[in-house]
């Protein structure tokens, strides 16, 4: 799941045709098998990267499928969504998930994934689906088996630019500040309001604000898989230790679509952004969080209905390929309400999932996946204050 202060957008796009060297051992059926493969590495920072791939079926329809390629540079998959990836040494192999093992002729599969690197992190040059290279062309072939565990997906840092836009049908005609580019902010009183489109194959987003802590979003993104955006606003740093915290406490109420895949959540980051914890407020569609384990359901929390500051969590523990993520999920949505995110940062050191760490930001905002067309996100209020 996820979202930052920015990203550096590395998009690499690379349509496979050639043969591969990988070897998939399968039960044998002796159905025709073709394939196009589009991998594109959708954004990229030191150490780490997220990466989009397209798989087109040529041949007969398939019930279930993997697709296997190698890196030349020792890069490693974390996190991923839509497949169950595994590695072994330089090869990586991805199998369907419940919901996309069936892809006709002529249709597509995507999945996504976010990975480590050194040093360089070129594309791989071939994919062999069900264990028959991706040629563009169509032969006979095994067939796979199957798994399944979804999740969204993160990136990182910079400084965006303003450019402001007005006229987008939903915007207040009070609105003190209107934006629509990539990167744009708006800091007042303390706060900075950020657009924050970062996700590979966005649509269009344009934020607004009456006050940073009472601004919204018109959003159309695609439902395809992947994180979008993740609109937010954060008051500067605490740079503090949990220890050192007497109070941390925050309040919100928002307005989200009745469709669409998305989340409100909390983001808040330590120790110069190794750790990443999430409170998933209220969530809808076809999102989920970064989680250890995955079966046939998707995630699997560590903790199940634990209550802590206020609400009533299930609770994930994982990575994403550049930094530890903790997720909170409430068990039931809600649009409003107060947290106690002390309680949080040091029941996180009673499970020994971090020490005494330097809480840095905390950001709230909402994490959109897709929109059901033109869709309407507003943060009605927000406070959070600590000692």
């Amino acid at each position: 799941m996820r979202k930052r202060t920015s990203a550096i957008a590395a998009v690499l796009t690379a349509t496979m045709a050639a043969l591969g060297t990988a070897v998939a051992t399968e039960l044998p059926s002796f159905a025709a098998t073709g394939c196009t493969v589009t991998y594109s590495v959708t954004n990229q920072w030191p150490g780490g990267f997220g990466a989009d791939v397209t798989v087109k079926n040529l041949g007969d329809p398939l019930n279930g499928w993997n697709l296997v390629w190698s890196y030349s540079a020792g890069q490693q998959v974390g996190q991923h969504w839509n497949a169950t990836i595994t590695q072994s040494g330089s090869q990586v192999t991805a199998t369907n998930v419940g919901y996309n093992g069936s892809v006709a002729t002529n249709g597509t599969v995507n999945f996504g994934f976010n990975g480590s690197w050194t040093g360089s992190n070129p594309a791989p040059t071939s994919f062999r689906l069900n264990g028959v290279a991706c040629t563009g062309g169509v032969t006979g072939s095994p067939s796979p088996t199957r798994t399944a565990g979804p999740s969204p997906s993160p990136s990182r840092s910079t400084t965006p630019s303003p450019s402001p836009s007005s006229g987008t049908p939903g915007v207040p005609a009070d609105a003190v500040w209107v934006a629509s580019g990539q990167w744009d902010t708006w800091v007042n009183s303390g706060y900075t309001v950020y657009n924050n489109i970062w996700g590979s194959g966005a649509g269009s987003q344009t934020i607004w604000a009456r006050t940073p802590t009472n601004w919204g979003v018109i959003a159309n993104h695609p439902t395809t898989s992947g994180v979008k955006s993740y609109p937010h606003t954060v008051k500067g740093s605490l740079n503090r230790t949990v220890s050192s915290l007497g109070t941390f406490t925050s309040s919100f109420n928002v307005s989200v679509p009745g469709s669409g895949n998305y989340s409100t959540t909390y983001d808040i980051w330590a120790n110069n952004w190794a750790y990443e914890v999430m409170l998933w407020m209220n969530y809808n569609g076809a999102v989920g969080p970064i989680a250890e384990q995955y079966d046939s359901n998707g995630a699997v929390p560590a903790f199940r209905n634990v209550s802590l500051g206020g609400h009533t969590w299930n609770i994930y523990r994982g990575n994403n390929g550049a930094n530890a993520v903790f997720s909170f999920l409430r068990t039931s949505n809600t649009n409003s309400g107060t947290v106690d995110l002390r309680a949080i940062m040091n029941w996180l050191r009673t499970q020994n999932w971090w020490g005494d760490v330097t809480v840095g930001e905390a950001q709230f905002g909402f994490e959109i996946s897709g929109t059901n067309g033109s869709a309407a996100f507003t943060d009605n209020s927000f406070s959070i204050a600590w000692s």
